[in-house]
């Protein structure tokens, strides 16, 4: 017989969504955005654009098949995206206590306790998508019954990327080319993707000025929050593209080449989280279907003359990538890479590497 505490999801218009504690019994506050996969939430918690989010799964039931051993490879995690759990809590409607997976190696909620995140099931999380959608993401709290009260939290206000960059230059692999890889809170999954290409990765922190440094191309890593806290990321970018090395960015990654080629960006009603976003290439019929995480996306019709979108997606027709007309620079606004998620379009590292 499992033991559980009243836990109440509270949000920033009032609403209450009461549950129970399956997590760390703490107060918490964050946005609260929802995620339409259907399974990966090992990754998905892990993954560092999460950080200073409330996340909602709208996949009923979550926990069935555990989380995976704790493993390194080549200095990454084997089958994580990062080394922590980033996202402040997690909220699910159905939470499984038994679970079953040749590779697991705790329950997701034993994990959540060992990492000091909290928790909650029992909630409709079909009512609570709805509000968001209708209303957009939202602050949010949750607190557990007979403890603390917090106050909600706006963590866009927050420089997040700083919070999950790298803190020194750490390299991997040996190969010919060398890939400065921008660190703004990047996955496990896109190193492992440059490694498997045979370059060398030399990841640097978002703020790092990596000018100074011999390398053959630029990588600019997905991350969390507003794009506009990157001013000196953007600058280094911008110096940068007085050269002519190649440059491959995704997710945040987009946002940044598009700010240092002089576009704006702006906050999404309730952003894109899911594995089933479809993105048209421009100019072809070509459409895959792209795991994505991001609020924040960039305003096609600020794009200078020397850019223009490369992907369109299909749902909203917001701006899914860009390129530039005549340099080697381009970027996805999904993930290649997914972990989890559909790969249809991790060609585009074959692409990068090609350009080296």
């Amino acid at each position: 017989m499992q033991t559980t505490k009243k836990a109440s999801l509270i949000l920033d218009d009032g609403t209450v969504f009461v549950g129970k504690s399956f997590g760390y019994e703490k107060p918490v506050a964050g946005e609260v955005v929802f995620n339409t996969a259907m399974m990966g939430y090992p990754e998905s918690l892990t993954d560092p654009s999460y950080s200073g989010q409330i996340l909602v799964t709208t996949y009923p039931l979550v926990g069935n098949y555990g989380v995976p051993r704790r493993e390194e490879e080549n200095g990454l995690s084997r089958f994580y995206e990062s080394e922590q759990i980033h996202v402040e809590a997690l909220v699910v409607s159905d939470y499984s206590f038994e679970y079953s997976h040749w590779n697991a190696a705790m329950s997701l909620a034993d994990w959540l306790k060992e990492e000091k995140v909290a928790g909650i099931y029992g909630i409709d999380t079909r009512e609570l998508t709805k509000r968001l959608r209708e209303h957009g993401s939202m602050k949010g709290k949750i607190v557990i019954e007979g403890g603390d009260d917090i106050e909600f939290v706006d963590p866009n206000l927050s420089n997040l990327v700083a919070k999950v960059s790298c803190k020194e230059v750490i390299r991997y692999g040996n190969g010919e080319k060398k890939v400065v890889l921008v660190d703004c809170g990047v996955k496990h999954n896109i190193i492992r993707c440059l490694l498997k290409r045979g370059v060398t990765v030399i990841r640097v922190p978002w703020d790092y000025d990596f000018n100074t440094l011999d390398y053959d191309g630029l990588f600019i890593s997905n991350g969390p929050g507003d794009p506009d806290m990157c001013g000196i990321t953007v600058e280094h970018i911008r110096q940068a593209m007085n050269g002519s090395k190649p440059i491959f960015g995704i997710c945040m990654g987009n946002q940044l080449l598009s700010k240092a080629g002089g576009a704006r960006t702006y906050k999404l009603k309730y952003g894109h989280r899911s594995h089933n976003q479809p993105v048209r290439q421009v100019g072809t019929n070509r459409c895959f279907i792209t795991s994505q995480n991001h609020g924040f996306a960039v305003d096609n019709s600020t794009l200078g003359a020397d850019w223009e979108p490369l992907f369109i997606n299909m749902n909203d027709g917001t701006n899914e990538g860009i390129r530039h007309k005549s340099k080697p620079y381009f970027s996805a606004q999904f993930h290649p890479e997914a972990a989890s998620g559909p790969t249809d379009t991790e060609f585009l590292f074959d692409e990068f590497v090609k350009l080296l």
